[in-house]
């Protein structure tokens, strides 16, 4: 298989981050490339970069995610799997021309649930919810009517497990057929 990335957005609590381990397992020759380990790399800088609530809002992130990936792929070949959140549009539009500048294919999946599921997975998720995962919930319905799912292939996770949903999106990346039902819908 050519070098490819296959990109996993949603917002938290739809899985992305466990259906990454299983989509690896999937596909032959493929890596886990979590992009927030970048946005945490910047965190370290000293003295701090400009004060921001989310390190996507610096450009450098958006800028290093592309050449990060790009130098990975250059060096070992193979499908990159990518478990982040990009809700902001033009952020999205940034990494996504910077991949195809560099002739890397892209294929764009958000894990989506209801509100109410996605709810319910923050809040058992550790003994105090995530206040910064429960603000993103209206963020992301928002984004996801507007733009987000336009551009991406959906695959429904409310009602499917993290290996379910790896399995969906592994056949369609290989190319072996539709894993069908559990609430994909086509792009």
């Amino acid at each position: 298989m050519d070098p490819v990335i296959v990109w996993l957005n949603g917002t938290h609590g739809a899985g992305k981050t466990t259906t990454s381990a299983f989509v690896q397992q999937l596909i032959p020759d493929s890596r886990v490339f979590d992009a927030e380990k970048v946005g945490e790399t910047l965190m370290d800088i000293t003295p701090g970069l400009p004060k921001t609530d989310n390190f996507q809002h610096w450009p450098p992130w958006r800028q290093l995610v592309v050449e990060t990936a790009r130098s990975v792929l250059d060096y070992t070949g193979g499908t990159l799997v990518m478990p982040m959140t990009v809700l902001v549009e033009q952020y999205w539009r940034e990494i996504s021309t910077g991949l195809a500048h560099h002739a890397i294919p892209l294929r764009h999946f958000v894990l989506h649930s209801d509100q109410h599921t996605l709810r319910a997975r923050i809040e058992t998720e550790h003994p105090v919810p995530s206040p910064f995962r429960l603000k993103y919930l209206q963020p992301y319905a928002e984004t996801a009517r507007t733009w987000l799912h336009a551009e991406a292939e959906v695959v429904d996770t409310t009602h499917l497990t993290p290996a379910q949903a790896a399995l969906q999106i592994a056949l369609r990346v290989t190319g072996e057929g539709s894993a069908g039902g559990g609430g994909a819908s086509p792009r």
